[in-house]
């Protein structure tokens, strides 16, 4: 038995800490039942965010490994990037393929969209299947160039026992993928 929850009500909405990347907003919230909760959030931009698994062939996939300040670690993982003003997502995926690993794609299928924390962030980001790349580099933001690992999709259990492949959207990306592609 499926039960559709009411959505508490928004009494108060409060902006209690900003930085140059982030805000937080506390929530004083009423829920359907009279109790009455301060929640704190990190509202998105509202633009959205896309990451996208580069196919170089049919069983090569292309990932990044770049610098990541939340663990103060070098990570592997997929190619992404937040999606400009004005921008579609599919646009946003290819520019972020040509910025990160200076590919193109032909084709670009979209997967998938994923919350990420939900709980507290209230941002989403679009998977993305690129295939039919081509050659074609843009000059990305990012501070250091990217070191660009191929990697066989058939020996997808080698990455995810990778200490550093362990981003949940990367994971949740490969196992997405690889359903898509075997059901074709």
């Amino acid at each position: 038995m499926t039960r559709k929850n009411q959505l508490p009500t928004i009494n108060q909405r409060e902006k209690v800490a900003q930085s140059r990347l982030f805000a937080i907003e506390q929530l004083d919230l009423t829920f359907s039942n009279g109790e009455q909760r301060q929640y704190e959030r990190i509202p998105g931009s509202g633009r959205g965010a896309v990451l996208i698994v580069p196919m170089l062939d049919k069983d090569t996939m292309l990932l990044v490994r770049e610098y990541c300040a939340g663990t103060h670690t070098y990570e592997l993982g997929f190619p992404k990037g937040l999606i400009d003003p004005d921008e579609l997502p599919e646009q946003a995926a290819n520019r972020e393929l040509k910025e990160e690993i200076g590919y193109g794609a032909e084709k670009l299928t979209f997967i998938h969209q994923v919350a990420m924390a939900p709980a507290f962030f209230s941002a989403t980001m679009e998977i993305f299947l690129a295939q039919t790349l081509y050659e074609e580099k843009l000059v990305g933001d990012e501070p250091e160039p990217l070191e660009i690992v191929p990697w066989k999709l058939s020996n997808f259990n080698e990455l995810l026992a990778q200490a550093d492949f362990n981003e949940a959207r990367s994971i949740a990306a490969l196992m997405l993928i690889r359903e898509h592609l075997r059901e074709k």
